[in-house]
């Protein structure tokens, strides 16, 4: 699907990091795009620089996805584009000073990561269905999630975060199989250690540090690479079912 003037996307987690990057990536290419995050104020910056639209959105509930998606419906039209980078990652080990993992937290991570892009795709999916389809293929839309390599090699501390990107990497073939016959591509991005708000946090040498970790190229990936690969799963048809790391050929030690 080429990005034109006038197609409208909808990137949850919109409003900074990875998602902040794939929100310009797409204005940038004339796409009409919704911001969907609970964060307002970087929301509404994100969408002044943009000329997107802000949705406040809490992708764990599935009645705020409807209603956003409903909003984003009225003001652009239904996307043709969905890319979900919304996420949490708190750490907590499996069993820590005696007392097990809060389940509270588990389940909020979950709730959040999986759910969240679950509830996201199967709805955005379901409007999708009724566009008309493009091209010689009958394409309707695509659907790109965001996973982690954590999902392959979680670290002492990440087991919820891990197993909700795990879930999220579970969900993409089945998905683009369910999907296929509507013209619907599903894809997703397991990105390594991204120049995210969080890390950016961290002093200079942290940073270096994580950087150094990385065999090729030894550094941080920036957000804008991760947004490149978004526009190539978009505008590459073939692509269809798959997880691609995005990592620098890291493979993530226990700690």
């Amino acid at each position: 699907m080429q990005i034109t003037a006038g197609t409208v996307a909808a990137v949850t987690g919109g409003a900074s990091g990875l998602g902040g990057a794939v929100v310009r990536m797409l204005a940038g290419q004339g796409a009409r795009v919704a911001i969907l995050d609970m964060n307002e104020a970087t929301g509404a910056a994100m969408a002044e620089e943009t000329g997107g639209f802000f949705q406040k959105t809490d992708v764990s509930d599935p009645e705020s996805v409807t209603a956003a998606l409903d909003a984003v419906e009225a003001r652009l039209g239904t996307p043709r584009i969905c890319v979900s980078c919304a996420g949490i990652g708190p750490a907590a080990k499996t069993v820590s000073k005696g007392a097990p993992h809060d389940p509270a937290v588990f389940a909020k991570v979950i709730a959040v990561n999986q759910l969240g892009t679950f509830y996201m795709a199967s709805q955005t999916a379901a409007r999708m269905a009724a566009l008309e389809p493009l091209g010689t293929d009958g394409e309707r839309g695509v659907i790109v999630n965001t996973a982690s390599v954590a999902a392959y090699e979680g670290q002492i501390g990440q087991v919820a975060y891990a197993a909700s990107k795990g879930g999220v990497v579970g969900m993409t073939l089945p998905m683009a199989r369910d999907l296929a016959s509507l013209g619907i591509r599903v894809c997703t991005i397991a990105p390594g250690l991204f120049l995210t708000p969080l890390l950016k946090g961290l002093p200079q040498e942290v940073q270096d540090s994580l950087g150094a970790q990385v065999p090729f190229p030894s550094r941080l990936g920036d957000p804008s690479e991760f947004a490149a690969l978004a526009r190539h799963i978009v505008e590459n048809t073939m692509l269809n079912g798959e997880v691609i790391r995005l990592d620098g050929a890291i493979r993530m030690a226990p700690r």
